[in-house]
């Protein structure tokens, strides 16, 4: 069932299943809070409450928000201040939050200015770290190449088309699912002003996120994909991630043959990444 978090500029959509320590989820861009739909039950089953959220302009959440900063772009630190405000309306944690792509930066910044709610972060594929064209990257790896068209696409001409032709590629192999998710992904971001809530979101870079990096007191997990193709190097840029936290707080971990959601095209091998991390870094 989904409720709603009215804050300053708007209102959050989510949805608690399970019993238990607090895991807050929060999607990437283009998404809906459903991107987590075999994730989330895996671990209300294994004992944890778990908040499922819209990020702002997307999904049932409200659109037309301003940055923090006044502008028209969503930011990495818009949506880790929504998730702080979220951890707080359901009791103040300290939870674990499970950001996927943006809202990977999202968890660092909200880990790094919000410690009393925040005991662990798990980053899938996230977008942490300014990102450089990797020239040499885009000449070897097609799906790298794709990716890139596709994306450059989406954003230049506002194409929703362009943009489910990059989720197809992002995607190397599918969950049984993806037609009809892939569908109702395609009605929602139809829907009057949802695409130009998406591409507010496209303005914003990882700046504010890898300047917080250094001040996240708090263990890390950073998953990847093997095949994303948002990256050339998966691994390394997990390692990157890593590196420039306090040394021993964060650890990487890929996930064979999958792309840049690995929660939903691989749901069980993140799902085994994830349980163990809360059983160590978020008790009752």
């Amino acid at each position: 069932m989904t409720e709603f978090l009215d804050i300053q500029g708007g209102r959050i959509a989510y949805d608690v299943t399970g019993q238990g320590p607090l895991v807050v989820l929060s999607h990437g861009i283009g998404d809906r809070r459903q991107a987590f739909r075999f994730l989330a039950p895996k671990l209300a089953q294994a004992g944890y409450r778990v908040a499922n959220a819209d990020i702002r302009g997307h999904g049932e959440s409200s659109m037309r928000w301003k940055s923090v900063t006044g502008s028209e772009a969503i930011s990495r630190t818009d949506v880790a201040g929504d998730l702080a405000a979220l951890i707080r309306h359901l009791g103040g944690g300290p939870a674990v939050v499970v950001g996927h792509s943006i809202s990977g930066g999202a968890a660092t910044i909200a880990a790094a200015t919000a410690t009393e709610l925040v005991s662990g972060i798990v980053e899938i594929d996230p977008f942490t770290k300014t990102q450089k064209i990797d020239v040499g990257g885009l000449v070897r790896i097609r799906r790298c190449r794709r990716r890139m068209i596709r994306l450059l696409g989406a954003q230049i001409l506002r194409s929703l088309p362009v943009w489910m032709s990059y989720l197809d590629v992002a995607y190397p192999s599918k969950p049984a699912d993806y037609s009809d998710y892939m569908a109702a992904l395609r009605a929602k971001l139809t829907e009057p002003g949802r695409m130009a809530e998406f591409m507010k979101t496209g303005k914003s870079t990882p700046a504010d996120a890898e300047a917080q990096l250094s001040n996240v007191r708090c263990p890390a997990l950073i998953i990847m994909g093997t095949l994303d193709p948002d990256f050339a190097d998966p691994e390394a840029e997990g390692r990157a991630i890593v590196a420039a936290m306090p040394a021993g707080l964060g650890t990487v971990a890929m996930v064979g043959g999958a792309g840049h959601y690995p929660h939903a095209q691989s749901a069980d091998d993140v799902a085994a990444l994830v349980i163990p991390f809360l059983k160590e870094h978020l008790r009752a």
